[in-house]
């Protein structure tokens, strides 16, 4: 997935990835992590993901890093949100009250920026990436966050050969195999949602299921 493929998705509104609701397992997965009120929480490849607005109402500090500036543009006209902007080596910053969403490549980003995300949401960014590059993803970008950084990685489970992606496939085996060596990654939620997708029907998928994982980050 080059950046131009994503881009071009916001251009032509090919954006079947964004959700008009906040998603319903992060309202009943997140509360039981129990961040602190004031814990800055990384949201990658955040889109304008109306997750960013319920976390940032929970009182956290939320750091989105979203490539396309259409979407970025739209998250905060959207939703009346008036931003301040400034310019960095990560890209173009912008604020509004709890919410930071940088317009740049999540790639770009260091332990620095990272540094104090106690907190991570990844509900449709690992499921985004072909294999090769979510391994890249995971060795190179989860590897700046902070030990003890606790969240929540949301994936679907289908036959890949029933419909090439994105939204990828990505299986529990998988999971552990690119988390397990710096994270501890529990099962939270597994359930069929083909039903409620009928969009992934009508592309021949004969089953789908959501997966909830809580993850934390190890070491002192």
């Amino acid at each position: 997935m080059e950046h131009e493929f994503w881009l071009q998705c916001w251009r032509e509104g090919s954006t079947g990835f964004h959700q008009q609701r906040v998603t319903p397992l992060l309202q009943k997965y997140w509360p039981p992590l129990a961040l602190p009120a004031g814990s800055r929480v990384f949201v990658p490849l955040a889109g304008k993901s109306l997750d960013m607005l319920w976390l940032a109402e929970r009182g956290h500090r939320v750091l989105g890093v979203e490539l396309s500036t259409l979407a970025v543009d739209q998250f905060f006209s959207e939703n009346g949100l008036k931003p301040t902007v400034r310019e960095s080596r990560y890209g173009t910053h912008h604020v509004a009250g709890n919410i930071e969403l940088i317009c740049g490549d999540a790639f770009a980003l260091d332990t620095e920026a990272l540094a104090d995300c106690v907190g991570v949401y990844d509900r449709a960014a690992l499921i985004a990436l072909p294999l090769p590059m979510r391994e890249r993803y995971v060795s190179e970008l989860y590897a700046h966050l902070p030990a003890g950084c606790t969240g929540l990685l949301l994936t679907l489970e289908y036959s890949q050969s029933e419909m090439a992606g994105p939204p990828f496939s990505v299986k529990e085996a998988e999971v552990r195999r690119l988390y397990e060596a710096d994270w501890q990654v529990t099962l939270l939620d597994r359930r069929d949602i083909l039903a409620m997708q009928p969009d992934f029907a009508a592309a021949g998928l004969t089953a789908l299921g959501t997966v909830v994982y809580r993850l934390e980050r190890s070491g002192a």
